[in-house]
């Protein structure tokens, strides 16, 4: 038997506005389930947008390294290397990268989700 291990570099990165995502957990590369993981990689000063929830289930944000600002529902609180964010189902949510270097993020999603499942708020900005 096989173990279920993905190197995140063997996944083709998918170009997204202020990241690039990576989808590590999937049942096609895993067989999960019950969740799904990507990695998401933001540049100094980018934005993932646009601003979204998830409808159908929660998400787990970690950073991995950088620091920024996470908004969820229109309340921003700073986040750092180490920090751990809970997204609660439906909530309106977007990460910047506002620190010097490269940020990386780990996303957790129960149920399973995929982009086809987020709901897009282009016109909600993220507060300066």
């Amino acid at each position: 038997m096989k173990l279920p291990i993905v190197d995140e570099n063997s996944i083709e990165a998918i170009p997204l506005r202020g990241r690039q995502l990576r989808w590590i957990v999937t049942k096609e590369n895993t067989e999960a389930q019950h969740c799904t993981m990507c990695v998401i990689h933001m540049q100094p000063g980018e934005t993932a947008r646009p601003a979204h929830s998830h409808p159908n289930g929660e998400e787990v944000i970690y950073i991995v390294q950088g620091s920024g600002k996470i908004m969820i529902d229109g309340v921003v609180e700073p986040v750092e290397e180490g920090c751990t964010i809970l997204i609660p189902q439906g909530k309106i949510h977007m990460l910047r990268n506002s620190g010097g270097t490269e940020m990386k993020a780990a996303c957790f999603f129960a149920p399973p989700s995929d982009l086809s499942t987020y709901l897009a708020y282009e016109d909600v900005q993220f507060p300066d």
